[in-house]
């Protein structure tokens, strides 16, 4: 396969991670005309390792995509650097636009592109995330076992973020940043625990030689934490669909912004699927890739069924000169993919 982009695909996904490749390789596996479109900014791009996946555990990110992007063309796939900024109605298929100008088309759309953290406005956060500045206890906690944690106040789940970090840490404070302090039930929770809560907004973040060593109040506290625990709000990267009618909606948990889907990623639009954090905002890498590999496999069957009954309406007709050409036609395409 060259890198040259096509005319037309059986099946375009847009985004190049876990869970695109995944679908990638799935469909290339079956032998479908695939290209996985990719913007090259993967949302784990700032953490040291992939954690939480099955023989992989500790892979930087760049490394595990580099092996997906290998793996997919391996089997007649194609991987492109593109961005996707537009995707329209074609017929009975798709018309994908790319932000340099070249299109494509095709039968069936696989959203695979992810989602956008919005952290929280504070000085020096965004300089750190993804290495002491984390969410996530599963993806990164145990990196930072036993040390002193800070939890920052910011949405439904930061109380939930406290108790999980808790398990791996006895010195956990929480934050109440620009939030009401805990009451009630929650407060209970978190003083059982011998979780501390400090009022007051945090002004800033204390790093040393590249180190975080704090957290800095509004009114010049200096609160020791090797690490901080935010809540970002998860926004899916979907504005492309657009055109389509296909928008994103509040997500249950509010966490942020998802694009839904039935249990298969079908979506309400037909030939639409979605895969990974697009539609699942808690979806570590390990169950993106998954969701991937199985909504390939309905794509898949989508297509086969589509196939199976053009062919069968074609072999019902009377035989004919027209007839005789669109037999023709389906065998090229069968061809084609050296079927």
């Amino acid at each position: 396969m060259t890198d040259e982009l096509r005319s037309e695909y059986d099946v375009v996904v847009v985004g190049g991670g876990a869970a695109g490749l995944s679908g990638g390789l799935t469909l290339a596996r079956a032998r479908r005309s695939v290209v996985v479109l990719d913007t090259g900014a993967p949302r784990n791009a700032p953490a040291s390792g992939v954690h939480g996946l099955l023989a992989r555990d500790g892979t930087p990110p760049a490394e595990l995509l580099a092996r997906g992007r290998a793996e997919v063309r391996g089997y007649g796939g194609q991987v492109l650097p593109a961005e996707v900024a537009a995707v329209t109605r074609d017929g009975d298929g798709f018309a994908v636009t790319l932000a340099d100008g070249r299109a494509t088309r095709a039968r069936r759309l696989l959203v695979a592109s992810g989602l956008v953290d919005q952290l929280p406005d504070v000085p020096g956060l965004r300089e750190r995330w993804g290495r002491d500045v984390l969410h996530c206890p599963y993806c990164h906690g145990w990196e930072v076992r036993d040390r002193a944690i800070g939890v920052l106040a910011g949405g439904p789940m930061s109380v939930h973020q406290a108790l999980l970090f808790r398990q791996l840490s006895g010195d956990v404070t929480y934050f109440a940043h620009t939030t009401d302090r805990p009451q009630g039930e929650q407060a209970e929770q978190l003083a059982a625990r011998g979780i501390r809560v400090v009022p007051g907004e945090v002004a800033a973040l204390e790093v040393v030689e590249d180190r975080l060593v704090g957290v800095r109040l509004a009114d010049g506290t200096l609160v020791r934490r090797d690490a901080l625990v935010v809540a970002p709000r998860m926004v899916a990267r979907a504005g492309f669909l657009a055109a389509l009618g296909l928008r994103t909606v509040d997500h249950p948990s509010g966490m942020g912004e998802h694009v839904p889907a039935d249990p298969t990623g079908r979506t309400e639009v037909p030939g639409v699927w979605v895969a990974g954090n697009v539609t699942d905002p808690a979806a570590q890498v390990g169950a993106a890739a998954a969701a991937g590999t199985a909504v390939a496999a309905q794509i898949n069957a989508d297509l086969v069924g589509e196939e199976t009954r053009r062919a069968v309406a074609v072999f019902r007709e009377p035989f004919s000169p027209a007839s005789e050409a669109r037999v023709g036609e389906l065998v090229a395409g069968d061809r084609r993919h050296g079927l």
